[in-house]
């Protein structure tokens, strides 16, 4: 539902360099692909070659492990992704994006209580951060604990009110909990600020649903359908709104669908 890694990689300003270093145009590039390399691959490689060069200052070698930390964790690769963060905060320790990161892989491979750790490190370090507020949001929710992770969400929505993560993660919350004013509120600001996806239509449905819109959940259920025709839990639901409606032969369809694709919904 969310994305963890949703911090840019950081920019690199290039040093003075010694007679001696890599030639300046190759030590540019070097530094526009680890700052900004589409491909995970392309961005390790050029990180790679610029803090074996030696050139770059503290500031700058701590925000090369970053950028190829980032790199390590879009290929899946978190235990890579953790020694480059962690080089970056050893180089560093007031450098509040890659404690977040390691945060972020340490979520990602189970490590619940050592990400939250990160978070509250990242946080106290950098106050105004919405990208740490919205992590650990998701730490709350691998825990068990919506009241703590709509908070948080709440909290990077103040800080970044175009932060559509944030308001999908309130979507769904609200949505999940009996709060369907807030949900769709919280769900029209989501897919405003970019997040046209399937969960987000869905949990709106929902929304709608609970609230007694069943027309408004209908046509929410079918743009999420559109967008991911195997939703279980938007089959089930649209579902659920058709027999409300009356139309219970294909209300019961798509029951069955639903059923067919997730067994336990």
């Amino acid at each position: 539902m969310l994305k963890v890694f949703g911090t840019a990689p950081v920019m690199i300003l290039l040093l003075a360099a010694p007679a001696s270093a890599q030639k300046p145009e190759g030590q540019f590039r070097n530094v526009e692909l680890c700052n900004a390399a589409s491909s995970p691959d392309r961005r390790i490689e050029a990180c790679s070659a610029f803090i074996a060069a030696g050139r770059g200052g503290p500031q700058a070698l701590a925000m090369a492990h970053n950028n190829r930390g980032i790199a390590y964790a879009a290929k899946v690769d978190y235990d890579r992704a953790v020694a480059d963060f962690e080089a970056a905060i050893g180089i560093d320790p007031t450098f509040a994006k890659p404690v977040n990161n390691r945060g972020a892989a340490r979520l990602r491979t189970g490590d619940y209580d050592a990400a939250m750790e990160d978070f509250d490190r990242a946080i106290a370090l950098q106050p105004a951060y919405p990208g740490a507020f919205v992590n650990r949001a998701e730490g709350w929710l691998k825990k068990g604990d919506l009241v703590r992770a709509e908070s948080d969400y709440t909290a990077a929505t103040r800080l970044n009110a175009d932060m559509e993560v944030a308001w999908s993660g309130l979507c769904w919350i609200r949505a999940s909990t009996g709060d369907p004013q807030g949900a769709v509120e919280a769900c029209d600001k989501a897919i405003g600020s970019g997040a046209h996806t399937a969960a987000t239509y869905d949990s709106r449905a929902l929304a709608h649903l609970r609230a007694g819109r069943t027309d408004a959940a209908i046509a929410d259920y079918d743009a999420a359908l559109r967008i991911d025709p195997t939703l279980a839990t938007a089959l089930y639901g649209r579902g659920r709104a058709k027999i409300r409606r009356g139309e219970t032969a294909s209300g019961e369809a798509d029951v069955a669908a639903a059923k067919a694709v997730r067994g336990d919904i």
